[in-house]
């Protein structure tokens, strides 16, 4: 067993933790901050940080749906002329308008994570979402050998990246698995009380269902704890992101197999690109920053352990300097 590694003092803590006059702060605003995968977000952008001589100015909503208190966040970077601004989109359609203010006040907005709805931006820095929509397909119609019905955890609607996935999943088994049946989205809204709910509902509603989709971290993590309360081993959950509690649950056999991202490249490229940009040079337009399955029997490998649960010592430093 391995558990994500307690963080301690580190230089580059000092990063983050403070603006130091002499360097130009660069925002980084994710959908949230709880998550070990925004950490690894942070953690990737202290890195080129630190290669471009950037202070990180770190900031999220206190929940992940929040696309007002985002909008707050942005629009206050903007009034103080942050040297750049890495945004993660709650809304594709709610965040414009801020995006759009900053590229009139000459401020580069690099996009990670989640697509927006507007061209006035640096880069766009994501998994391929439709792709990672069906990989999960692909396990589950292998699992099914094509036959059976599936349901879907979803995040929330609105969500450019998650709702990616969910067509992705959904285009894959009616191209090559027309025998299994999608029988429900429901959304956990960034809940893990909620999704797990939801994914009761739809377990009680549809008796024979044999798979489950959960297409982020908190819809994930609310699908195990519905199928541990039923003791329902037999559906096959195939889930998205990764925490402590999914790889415990992927060890144990409740969860098949994880889809993960590579979050560290998604804060490092977002924050290079506002780097490479005030050197005279242009970024990449879009940067795919990987995805792939991982099974129970890849645990033990050195590679997968630190994609998984990442020591983030030095670049965050230990809680109490966060």
């Amino acid at each position: 067993m391995f558990r994500r590694r307690a963080l301690l003092t580190a230089p580059f803590a000092a990063l983050s933790a403070c603006r130091r006059l002499d360097r130009p702060a660069i925002g980084v605003v994710p959908k949230g901050a709880n998550h070990i995968f925004w950490q690894t977000v942070h953690a990737g952008a202290i890195q080129a940080a630190a290669e471009y001589g950037f202070d990180i100015e770190w900031n999220a909503p206190a929940i992940e749906v929040d696309s007002s208190r985002q909008i707050e966040i942005v629009e206050s970077m903007v009034n103080r002329q942050l040297a750049g601004i890495a945004l993660a989109p709650v809304d594709r359609t709610a965040l414009v308008s801020a995006v759009e203010r900053a590229a009139r006040a000459s401020i580069p907005v690099s996009i990670f994570d989640s697509a927006i709805d507007t061209p006035r931006r640096l880069t766009y820095v994501a998994t391929d979402n439709r792709e990672g929509g069906r990989i999960a397909a692909r396990r589950i119609g292998q699992l099914l050998k094509g036959m059976g019905k599936t349901a879907v955890v979803g995040f929330m609607p609105g969500s450019a990246s998650t709702m990616e996935r969910e067509e992705g999943f959904a285009e894959e088994l009616r191209a090559n698995f027309p025998g299994i049946t999608l029988a429900a989205l429901q959304f956990g809204m960034a809940d893990r009380a909620k999704a797990m709910a939801a994914t009761e509902n739809m377990l009680a509603a549809h008796p024979t269902l044999a798979a489950l989709f959960a297409d982020n971290e908190s819809s994930s993590s609310g699908a195990v704890q519905a199928l541990k309360a039923r003791n329902a081993r037999h559906v096959k959950l195939v889930a998205f992101d990764a925490s402590e509690q999914l790889v415990d649950g992927l060890r144990q056999g409740w969860i098949d197999s994880l889809i993960v991202q590579h979050p560290f490249k998604m804060g490092y490229e977002s924050v290079k690109a506002i780097g490479e940009q005030r050197a005279g040079r242009t970024p990449a337009a879009h940067i795919d920053s990987g995805v792939q399955l991982v099974t129970a029997a890849e645990l033990a490998r050195p590679e997968i352990r630190e994609l998984l649960l990442p020591d983030l010592t030095r670049w965050l430093g230990s809680p109490a300097s966060h």
